[in-house]
């Protein structure tokens, strides 16, 4: 199982990955960890990363770039119409109303929805993952920021499917950040003990994003965030490229807004110029050639005056740095660190800020671009079975309120709130109506969202809801649950019917105190789904969630708890009184029958997706072809120069000259071709083109080979000649290491050395008299099994081992002990017959010593 992280960001994505018993950041086929989320669309393939990047200035129009922004928006949003402004792309209504990128893209105009471009993204990510890995990729983790609502999630859950990924969770940045912080430290305090306090400052190239953390012993609870979904270093980017844009305006006349790549190449020196002057306080200056009409611009700009023009935004960070504080309760004086990461708090101003707000240095423990990834990988790693991981249990937090609403009676409160803002996740809880048909339940958030302007979440119809017997309203316990994703649905719905009654024998009774106090017989087999006696129509009951150490998330319990009470139709129960014990009882039975429930929230159908998966293979497929049919003429290409060059140097004296100005004349030739009518052609005419050239060329560089190893290989035969000749030399003049060889097997090896020996000869004598433009009498591939034939051969015979001689066994005589010192001592002593004893008629049997 892979165990990947993808950090996919706005601007740039990483990929981490966990090998070697820790975790790594990879790179990819540039070299390089950071991979852009771009994505450029051609006449016959798409590039991705770093490629499509390389061509934002010469394919502009079709080069796609923070399409994350556009994620599940519609077309005619706020947020999308100022979007348009930063990106060179067309941005187009759907058929749904969404947001849709348009480009030109093998001959044709097509529109593709964010989700797509995403997809593509993901779909390079995991080829570099598999590159470095050398096995295919499913399992990963994604981070995504913690302002994205459940639409924006399901989106990108979307995207990793059309890209054939299996996400495990969708993990937030500044959640992912605390993990890979907290599980490397080994001094946290005790479980029970009060937590170390961590606030996370993420400011990336378009979001700012902030949690603070509490951190115990294998322990990671999020207690609040706080974000500015539109604040990033692109906003100090379009300040300088304003000023500049201005001064150019002043001092050259020209407005690069009147030319998109000359404006883009000016937000690139920009770029540039800011991460300039984050490290020096002196100016720095900006030079671009032939920027506008042929006119070469110049300029100047030092960090004092870039934090003037971005006074503004320095207070935006201030707001949601105070408002994380409160959010989480917490006093300045408890908050015992501030990590920040992403590229933007390289900004001297914006660490000035965090000192400012916390009133201590911000820490920089963590790597500022990969520690997103890092988190990731870790989340991935504690969810495979593969991976030992420490024990660390991580609880995230609801960032928006959710409120929950229905039909109801006009005296009932039909709406209300299931989880309050900075609630834990994951976490679900039981909520009870009385119906006696379907009902629909409408989820929303209970507050507006930055950049968006549906609350809505989705709605949800409970189906197959049938009233009691006797005609009254059913009990319908319903789930709602945030999953470790972070999206809110609607995962369980059961309907509660009661049984007749039955006659148990008291001692077979068991009483269970309900909410209210009274005492009611209830069917042990039916506890957890049994009624709860109470007059309120519709009760919440929080369920405690269990750590599973594992997976790093919570399984739901039932566990009286917090308890929310809203209205749908009332049952009023009477109060049964203690009275004394009668011998036989009535028991109350329960059946829990699960219903239906039908989701209608903002997602691609199964049938969509599917559209949509196959339509990346199709792209996947395409590009491959592409692949493989541009590495076919750069193999015709390459072949070309190369023979060229070599014909006139190290080939020269291996064909003749007439044969030589042939094979240069078509060479020529295919050069013209391949810039003419050759530039695009398919596959199969390149392999063609190629096989034509190498039927003159490949007789050349063989002779090259044969005559430059040719003396080798025979200086090799003639060794191993020699030594075997050495070897029966030596067995004619009775030499011991060969005397016990057989004369038979010798005279073997001796038939095998002439036949050789004589072949030997022969090809050395055709050989010399042959000039290199001929192709050679004998080739080295020949020569080499010659000598491989007499080694195998004559070696085994020449080092046969000699026979093994044994000495001869000495007879031991067996030791007698004497009985008369035996007697006198009772030691035990070895004894020797004297020399004049008489040997003994029978031999003694051998005696077991100690």
């Amino acid at each position: 199982m892979s165990v990947v992280g993808f950090d996919l960001g706005t601007q740039n994505c990483y990929i981490a990955v966990a090998r070697g018993g820790g975790i790594e950041t990879i790179a990819n086929e540039y070299s390089d960890r950071c991979t852009p989320a771009f994505a450029s669309f051609g006449e016959k393939r798409r590039q991705l990363g770093i490629s499509a990047k390389n061509q934002q200035v010469t394919n502009l129009k079709n080069t796609v770039y923070g399409f994350k922004r556009l994620l599940a928006h519609k077309y005619n949003n706020v947020h999308v119409q100022n979007e348009k402004q930063n990106f060179m792309y067309d941005i187009v209504p759907m058929e749904n109303g969404d947001a849709g990128i348009k480009v030109q893209y093998l001959g044709d105009t097509q529109i593709l929805s964010p989700q797509q471009v995403t997809a593509m993204i993901l779909t390079k990510l995991k080829n570099i993952s598999e590159m470095n890995l050398k096995t295919k990729v499913v399992d990963c983790v994604i981070s995504v920021p913690l302002f994205y609502t459940d639409v924006e999630r399901r989106c990108v859950l979307d995207a990793a499917q059309m890209a054939g990924l299996n996400c495990l969770r969708l993990l937030n940045d500044t959640t992912a950040a605390a993990l890979a912080y907290g599980i490397y430290k080994q001094d946290h305090p005790e479980p029970e003990a009060k937590p170390r306090h961590v606030v996370f400052v993420d400011m990336g190239n378009s979001s700012l994003q902030t949690a603070a953390c509490a951190f115990n012993k294998g322990k990671l609870k999020v207690l609040a965030t706080a974000s500015d979904p539109d604040l990033g270093g692109r906003d100090f980017d379009r300040l300088i490229t304003t000023k500049m844009v201005e001064d150019f305006k002043t001092k050259y006349k020209i407005d690069a807004r009147t030319k998109p790549k000359a404006l883009v190449r000016l937000q690139t020196e920009c770029e540039k110029l800011k991460k300039l002057m984050s490290a020096n306080a002196t100016k720095i200056p900006v030079n671009i050639e032939c920027f506008m009409n042929d006119i070469d611009v110049s300029g100047k700009m030092d960090r004092a005056e870039m934090e003037s023009l971005a006074a503004p935004l320095f207070d935006r960070i201030e707001t949601v740095l105070r408002e994380v504080i409160a959010s989480a309760k917490l006093r300045v004086d408890d908050i015992e660190a501030i990590e920040i990461i992403g590229g933007s708090t390289r900004i001297p101003a914006v660490k000035s800020v965090v000192t400012k707000v916390f009133g201590k240095e911000p820490s920089t423990t963590l790597n500022a671009d990969e520690a997103v990834a890092r988190g990731c990988a870790l989340q991935c790693a504690i969810l495979s079975p593969t991976f030992r991981v420490r024990d660390f249990s991580i609880t995230d937090c609801q960032p928006f309120p959710i409120t929950l609403s229905w039909q109801g009676t006009i005296d009932e409160n039909s709406e209300m709130e299931v989880f309050s803002k900075s609630h834990a996740v994951p976490f679900s809880k039981m909520l009870s109506f009385y119906r006696k048909e379907d009902f629909v339940l409408n989820a929303r958030y209970a507050e507006d969202i930055p950049s968006r302007e549906d609350k809505s979440i989705g709605s949800f119809l409970i189906k197959n809801v049938v009233p009691q017997v006797d005609g009254e309203s059913s009990k319908v316990k319903v789930k709602v649950r945030v999953n470790s994703h972070g999206i809110f649905t609607v995962s369980s719905a059961s309907l509660i019917e009661k049984l007749p009654e039955t006659k148990e024998e008291p001692m077979e009774e068991d009483k269970t105190e309900t909410s209210n106090g009274d005492s009611t017989a209830v069917n042990p087999a039916s506890t957890e789904n049994g009624p709860q006696n109470t007059d309120e129509p519709m009760k919440s009951n929080s369920d405690t969630t269990d750590k599973k150490t594992e997976e790093s998330q919570m399984d739901d319990t039932a566990q009286p708890g917090e308890q929310n009470n809203a209205g749908s139709n009332t049952e009023k129960t009477d109060k049964k009184d203690n009275k004394k014990e009668s011998p036989k009882k009535s028991k109350n039975k329960y059946k829990s029958i699960d219903l239906l429930i039908e989701s209608m929230v903002p997602q691609l159908t199964p049938k969509d997706l599917n559209l949509l998966i196959e339509k990346e293979n199709q792209m996947i497929m395409q590009d491959k072809l592409e692949k493989e049919r541009e590495d076919a003429k750069n193999n015709v290409e390459e072949y070309v120069y190369d023979m060229r060059d070599k014909l006139s140097t190290v080939y020269e004296n291996y064909i003749t000259d007439e044969l030589k100005a042939k094979f240069i004349k078509q060479l020529e030739d295919t050069e013209e071709w391949l810039y003419d009518d050759g530039s695009d052609q398919k596959k199969n005419v390149y392999i063609e083109k190629l096989a034509e050239m190498k039927k003159k060329g490949d007789p050349v560089c063989m002779r090259y080979y044969e005559w430059q190893e040719q003396p080798a290989a025979f200086q090799d035969l003639g060794r191993s000649l020699q030594m075997i000749q050495k070897a029966v030399d030596l067995y004619d003049t009775k030499d011991e290491k060969y005397n016990h060889i057989e004369s038979g097997e010798i005279d073997k090896v001796r038939k095998w050395l002439e036949e050789r020996q004589k072949w030997y000869e022969e090809n050395m004598n055709k050989s010399a008299g042959k000039k290199k433009t001929d192709d050679p009498i004998v080739k080295v591939t020949q020569i080499r099994d010659k000598v491989k034939e007499l080694e195998t051969l004559c070696n085994p015979i020449l080092n046969t081992p000699k026979p093994k001689v044994e000495p001869p066994k000495e007879e031991k005589k067996p030791d007698v002990k004497s009985t008369e010192e035996a007697k006198n001592d009772g030691d035990s002593m070895e004894t020797e017959p004297a020399s004049g004893d008489a040997a003994p008629d029978k031999p003694t049997e051998p005696m077991d010593l100690d």
